[in-house]
């Protein structure tokens, strides 16, 4: 069992108790999850990481699992979620990490690294590549006028409206229809068959699914959806790194189904230069072909040897 061996712990950071996850001993890397997830998606990556000399450690970030929830939709910034891992490396006494980020872990994992390149080691960061902030507009802005009011990013804003939705359609049923999506095309709320049975595939188990459920079910989806509330507050504070690059070392590894991937732009920036350019110490763009979105969970063996591939460089 990968679980076996997990210790967990509860520790005090920022104002807030984190539940960590973690296994082995030797340098330290951070495994920072996505969205609606928990420290669990990483459980091969820990398990893997630990045989190969490594220490991993998988939080369940604010609002998530057993970590603090607080109540405000503004307390969930880029800044307060930053603040919280810092504060996580301070507790546990590590100087320095290998950093691995995953959807909006790998959002906090490029601002981790922007604010505090001192504390990272290198960076492994899967399906979301960095998007450098656009002083023309606002994010809920830019993705309206591309996909509309029923783009899943827009109908999280409303506070309440969508956690209502969720309560409806059933923690379970929810976690399959989101972990198992293939549609690489965006995500309408309004297009999406929540009735639908889905079948599991061969890497997500029921024991999986109930795991996710147990705890998100005691932690509710406002934490989690207050991520995306904080978009535009996240663009509004962070005027101040307009135009600064990345600095770290960094491997990026995306599927070719990942609905990310295919945003206006995302393929060009990628291949064409402007990644590169906004992150100087780019490595390799690996993109994965009939992979979606899940990869950590869908590839897993294959990730955890990119991770290991490239963090025994640094």
């Amino acid at each position: 069992m990968e679980g076996e061996g997990v210790a967990h712990r509860m520790v005090e950071a920022n104002g807030i108790s984190m539940h960590v996850a973690e296994k082995g001993e030797g340098p330290a890397v951070l495994l920072l999850h996505g969205f609606p997830e928990l420290w669990y998606s990483w459980r091969h990556q820990i398990a893997g990481l630990a045989a190969r000399g490594y220490r991993a450690i998988a939080p369940d970030l604010r609002g998530y699992g057993d970590t603090s929830a607080p109540s405000a939709a503004a307390s969930y910034t880029v800044f307060h979620i930053v603040g919280d891992l810092i504060a996580l490396l301070d507790a546990l006494a590590i100087p320095q990490v290998y950093l691995v980020g995953h959807d909006w872990g790998a959002q906090i994992a490029w601002n981790l690294c922007l604010f505090r390149p001192d504390r990272v080691k290198a960076l492994v960061n899967l399906s979301v590549p960095f998007m450098p902030r656009n002083p023309a507009g606002k994010p809920t802005q830019h993705f309206r006028s591309f996909y509309g009011d029923d783009f899943y990013v827009c109908r999280f804003q409303e506070p309440g409206a969508i956690e209502a939705e969720f309560a409806r359609i059933g923690t379970g049923k929810l976690l399959r229809i989101v972990l198992c999506n293939r549609n690489a095309g965006p995500l309408l709320l309004s297009e999406v068959d929540f009735e639908a049975e889905v079948a599991l595939p061969s890497w997500l188990s029921e024991e999986d699914i109930d795991y996710f459920a147990s705890k998100l079910d005691k932690s509710g989806f406002t934490g989690p959806v207050n991520y995306y509330r904080c978009l535009d507050l996240n663009w509004e504070l962070g005027a101040p790194w307009s135009g600064v690059q990345i600095q770290v070392p960094v491997k990026f590894i995306i599927g070719d189904q990942d609905m990310t991937y295919h945003f206006p732009g995302i393929k060009e920036y990628i291949q064409g230069g402007g990644f590169r350019r906004d992150v100087p110490m780019l490595e390799e763009a690996v993109v994965m072909e009939g992979v979606a979105h899940f990869i950590n969970q869908e590839k897993a063996p294959e990730i955890t040897d990119h991770i290991c591939d490239f963090i025994r460089r640094f």
